[in-house]
């Protein structure tokens, strides 16, 4: 899945004055180096630069790059495809065994429960799988790829700099993309939107009252306005498309959590 490019100073030198992108892992070794200054002038330190410096290219996420077919899908395709009668369904269930847990989200940040329980069905299956690729090659290898340079390089540096603060490892896994936790949180949103909710000094995205807490935090910030509807041509819709850019997902998310809520 991926988000709307996330708008925050790092301070980055333009690309005009770094090494070429590239379309295979012919070059890739070279790019990383001169990659490890940009990241050093953006505010990376040492556990993040020697992260980069143990990346290798991700094959696997480039074919998944060039193979993303369920975005183009009609909408009931899509839902039935990403089982959203199961997310319902299972959704419901969630809210019902732990009520005050979502109740307190709601309350902080004004996201409904069935928005928070219908992006972490949709995402990772309430945590059943949160992908099996390491994180930062994944971002690393999609900041050096030709096709969407630019949109990849601030969450790589952001990637780098979770390490520096220990959120994540080398070996933390994700998507192949490079989303991590347990609603997929690209690592440059994951950087600026990242809750310790569980107050023990650990942005863990792999925890879920972390990852709920950053996900409503990221919608709040976002522009979420408390008790307004989040229907298409409601005010709190245009908020759900900053989460995920396809239509189709928009569009679940928004049908899924309403019958959760409902």
């Amino acid at each position: 899945m991926l988000r709307f490019a996330l708008i925050f100073a790092l301070s980055l030198p333009t690309l005009a004055t770094a090494a070429p992108c590239g379309n295979t892992s012919n070059g890739f070794e070279t790019w990383k180096q001169d990659f490890a200054r940009q990241a050093k002038r953006a505010g990376v330190k040492k556990k993040g630069l020697q992260a980069l410096a143990q990346t290798q290219y991700a094959t696997r996420t480039i074919a998944a790059d060039r193979n993303q077919k369920s975005f183009k899908y009609s909408l009931d395709k899509f839902m039935r495809v990403r089982g959203a009668e199961t997310i319902v369904a299972q959704g419901r269930k969630r809210k019902a065994r732990n009520p005050q847990f979502y109740a307190a989200l709601e309350r902080q940040y004004g996201v409904p429960s069935g928005v928070l329980i219908a992006i972490h069905g949709m995402e990772t299956g309430f945590g059943n799988f949160m992908g099996d690729s390491q994180v930062v090659s994944a971002i690393t290898t999609l900041a050096y790829d030709c096709r969407r340079s630019e949109f990849f390089i601030p969450h790589a540096i952001g990637a780098l700099k979770l390490v520096d603060q220990g959120s994540i490892t080398t070996a933390t896994k994700g998507a192949k993309h490079g989303e991590l936790g347990h609603t997929q949180f690209l690592p440059g949103n994951a950087l600026v939107y990242g809750v310790d909710a569980t107050g023990d000094g650990q942005v863990d995205f792999y925890n879920i009252t972390d990852a709920l807490a950053s996900t409503a935090n990221f919608l709040r910030q976002k522009g979420w306005q408390p008790g307004r509807g989040y229907q298409p041509g409601q005010p709190n819709y245009t908020v759900i498309q900053q989460w995920n850019a396809a239509s189709v997902y928009q569009q679940s998310i928004a049908i899924m959590a309403a019958r959760i809520d409902g």
